[in-house]
């Protein structure tokens, strides 16, 4: 794998996990999002919407409350998982396979991020040290 690709996976999982976090914390905090819905998407839509905004209320409310839940970096960037990931895993979710073929705009796009990741414009100060 060529230092590239490893810089594109990196910027990858880390923004991965960053979208994880986010879920991970509004799931444990609104326990309806663990389970599988057999609403409509738009009604399953307007659910995720409604959490969306309790949870922005709740930490306008009491903003010290998320500090220990969330996932941390330290110095070096190295994560430090947070409460959130000691809570209640996803439920009755079904997992789906197929096969795993990327489509060629799938892959026209990871080569576009990894060209950016590895640009002037794109890098990040750190990204050459977590390889």
């Amino acid at each position: 794998m060529t230092v590239e690709e490893r810089i594109f996976n990196y910027r990858i999982s880390r923004g991965r996990r960053i979208a994880e976090n986010a879920f991970g914390i509004l799931a444990n905090r609104f326990q309806v999002l663990l389970t599988t819905m057999q609403q409509d998407p738009e009604t399953i839509r307007l659910i995720v919407q409604t959490c969306v905004c309790l949870h922005n209320l709740m930490q306008i409310r009491y903003p010290g409350l998320q500090n220990a839940v969330l996932d941390q970096e330290d110095d070096n960037h190295q994560v430090i998982n947070g409460a959130w990931r000691n809570g209640l895993n996803m439920q009755d979710v079904d997992n789906v396979t197929g096969p795993n073929r990327a489509t060629r705009a799938a892959k026209s796009q990871r080569e576009y991020l990894k060209h950016c990741f590895n640009s002037s414009a794109g890098s990040v100060p750190w990204q050459n040290n977590m390889i």
